[in-house]
């Protein structure tokens, strides 16, 4: 493996575009550091330490603390990913976009087209209630409130998202891996060296014993082993396809297979889940002298009981809903059809789409849990081991899944140049 990683910078292209990567990565984290104007910031940051644990500190996590530094970049690529979330349901539902993700290229360039325009639209929306909200704040946050002030945020703040929208594109197009997700991966990393030296001063002061921390280590490997096996598990459906002679010349009757991924979903079910269970504590906020509200806010908190089963019962649900919306099985059936394939021991059409769709189901249980288990991870850590760190959950996810398909990407132009990849015979295991 430490042959591999010197034949990455052996190659002149691959070189060249993990530098650009970097680069592009640390002008984004140089603006996650420029502070939108008229904010105090140690009010807000004082702000977020009471919202840790809220879907506030969630975002905040995703755009790697810029929000919480009042930064040009608070909104971070989040409005992009919402309007791509937004644009891949409407597909499901509206024939307009079904058609045009069925137009090949140019109908997948104008989804992204209007992707992108929805998300400065998202972004002007969330960056004006964003300035509200601050100056609704009682601890002062704002300096001078004010109309000027909302547009001058407003403006600022949108900017920035186009920016980074820009410096994910330009990753994807002339670095190494997809831009956008490396933008989140970022964000999440960054407050790693920040919580590992938080342990270390614990274990130093005594707060933590030395067993406990190397058998939490023990614990950490293991759940990114299990994250990695899980990510890349998949059940392949083989496929066959018929022979077809055409003058003299035979086409088809080669043999592949459907991959169905164990995580079809990914982390979304997470996030949709999250935003539901964030109403209790909002509306106990709203209503403080309710007692019912306020008991209902306390039950819908970690790590209670009672949030544990429903949170985790609403991410299997999402996880089968969101498959259910990225995986048509009658598409597939159809498709397969058209190109003269069949399943052995299936027919074509009907009963191909009803096959697909039970081991989709089936294989998708095992995931959903394990997202529900992941899910649920850093608030049973918090409370049961005392830690001061939150391990597991979306971000969890979303690092070992950006790191996976990065390093295909490498692993991709080292093979192809005659290199041993980072695993055996130049392939990733789970890949086969």
């Amino acid at each position: 493996m430490a042959s591999s990683y010197k034949s990455m910078f052996r190659i002149p292209e691959l070189q060249r575009r993990l530098l650009f990567t970097g680069l592009i990565l640390l002008i984004y984290r140089l603006g996650s550091h420029i502070p939108v104007p008229g904010i105090d910031r140690v009010a807000l940051a004082n702000m977020f330490e009471r919202q840790a644990g809220s879907l506030l500190g969630l975002y905040d996590m995703f755009v790697g603390g810029s929000l919480s530094q009042a930064a040009i970049f608070a909104l971070g690529i989040m409005p992009y990913i919402s309007a791509s979330i937004i644009f891949q349901l409407l597909q499901a539902v509206v024939p307009y976009f079904e058609k045009l993700a069925k137009e090949g290229e140019a109908g997948r360039k104008k989804i992204t087209q209007y992707t992108r325009y929805a998300t400065v639209l998202l972004a002007l929306i969330q960056s004006f209630g964003m300035a509200a909200g601050l100056e609704m704040d009682p601890n002062g946050i704002v300096l001078n409130p004010g109309l000027s002030f909302k547009l001058m945020t407003a403006l600022t703040l949108t900017a920035g998202t186009i920016f980074v929208m820009w410096l994910g594109e330009q990753i994807t197009e002339r670095g190494i891996g997809n831009g956008i997700s490396l933008i989140i991966f970022i964000g999440i990393v960054a407050r790693y060296p920040g919580e590992t030296l938080n342990t270390v001063n614990m274990i130093r002061s005594g707060e933590m014993g030395i067993i406990k921390a190397i058998l939490i280590v023990i614990f950490m490997v293991a759940v990114v082993a299990a994250i990695i096996a899980i990510t890349q598990g998949q059940r392949k459906i083989p496929v066959q396809y018929a022979k077809k002679i055409v003058g003299r010349r035979v086409f088809g009757g080669a043999a592949t297979f459907i991959p169905l991924k164990v995580n079809t979903a990914g982390v979304i079910p997470i996030i949709f889940a999250q935003s539901i269970m964030m109403f209790p504590a909002v509306l106990g906020g709203m209503f403080p002298e309710n007692g019912f509200v306020t008991d209902m806010a306390r039950v819908f908190q970690p790590p209670h009981l009672v949030y544990i089963i429903v949170y985790s019962a609403m991410i299997i649900l999402f996880a089968y809903f969101y498959t259910a919306v990225i995986m048509n099985p009658v598409d597939l059936a159809d498709n397969m059809k058209k190109q003269s394939g069949f399943i052995p021991g299936k027919r074509p059409g009907r009963k191909t789409a009803e096959y697909i769709d039970a081991v989709l189901t089936r294989v998708t249980l095992p995931g959903a849990i394990f997202l529900a288990v992941i899910a649920v991870l850093p608030d049973l850590m918090i409370s049961w081991l005392h830690v001061q760190f939150r391990f597991g959950g979306t971000g969890l996810l979303i690092v070992v899944g950006v790191a996976l398909d990065t390093l295909q990407q490498i692993e991709s132009h080292l093979v192809m140049r005659h290199y041993d990849g980072f695993l055996t015979k130049g392939r990733m295991r789970a890949r086969r």
